[in-house]
């Protein structure tokens, strides 16, 4: 029986720590000349998946 692949997406946007998984915001690529400085400012960085999300992700990523 051949390996179970992983989502070769959910791979690359989402990373497992400890506590769930991190992810950076969307909306942030493209097209912000129109948008706040301050909208810009809260997208950065990465944050946790939330809760009810986390169990999709694992499924998409193999974990468990």
């Amino acid at each position: 029986m051949p390996k179970m692949k992983t989502k070769s997406g959910a791979k690359k946007r989402f990373k497992p720590t400890a506590n769930g998984f991190k992810h950076k915001h969307a909306f942030k690529s493209h097209i912000l000349t129109k948008m706040t400085t301050k909208r810009k400012r809260q997208l950065r960085g990465t944050s946790l998946l939330h809760p009810s999300d986390v169990a999709k992700v694992e499924r998409m990523l193999r974990v468990r």
